[in-house]
C-alpha cells in the first residue's frame, strides 16, 4: 500500500528553502527539506523542518518534488500533514515558516505546536 500526502509548499515558501540551502554551499545543492510532526510543544505536537542527505531519506520516505526543490516526509508524519499548506511570512507582526493544517483541532500562538 502506497501512503501519500497532500502537501503544499507556496512560492514564498519555495524560495526561501531554496535561498537557505544555497547559503549553506555547494555540498547542500542535493539535499532535501525533511518536513515531520513530533510529539511535544505546548499543543501535543511539533511541526519539524530540516534538511537532510539523500543517506538519510529512507526506503519509506514520501519525496516530491516541488519547482526542484525536494521535500521528504516520513509515513507517520504524513498522516498528520495530509492537506497542510506551508507558507513563507515576511511582514512586521511574523517572519517564518506558517503551516496551515486542517487536521490541526487546536494550535498554539506560536503556530509552531498543535493538536488533533
Amino acid at each position: 500500500m502506497k501512503i501519500e500526502v497532500d502537501l503544499k509548499i507556496t512560492e514564498g515558501a519555495i524560495k526561501e528553502f531554496k535561498r537557505a540551502l544555497s547559503e549553506m554551499g555547494e555540498e547542500a545543492a542535493t539535499h532535501l527539506v525533511r518536513v515531520s510532526v513530533q510529539g511535544g510543544g505546548c499543543s501535543g505536537f511539533m511541526y519539524g523542518l530540516g534538511f537532510v542527505s539523500p543517506d538519510e531519506v529512507g526506503p519509506t520516505d514520501i519525496v516530491e518534488d516541488y519547482d526542484g526543490l525536494k521535500i521528504a516526509v516520513d509515513k507517520k508524519s504524513a498522516l498528520y500533514l495530509d492537506g497542510t499548506t506551508i507558507d513563507w511570512m515576511d511582514d512586521l507582526s511574523q517572519r517564518g515558516f506558517k503551516f496551515d493544517n486542517p487536521n490541526a483541532k487546536k494550535t498554539c500562538g506560536c503556530n509552531k505546536s498543535f493538536s488533533c
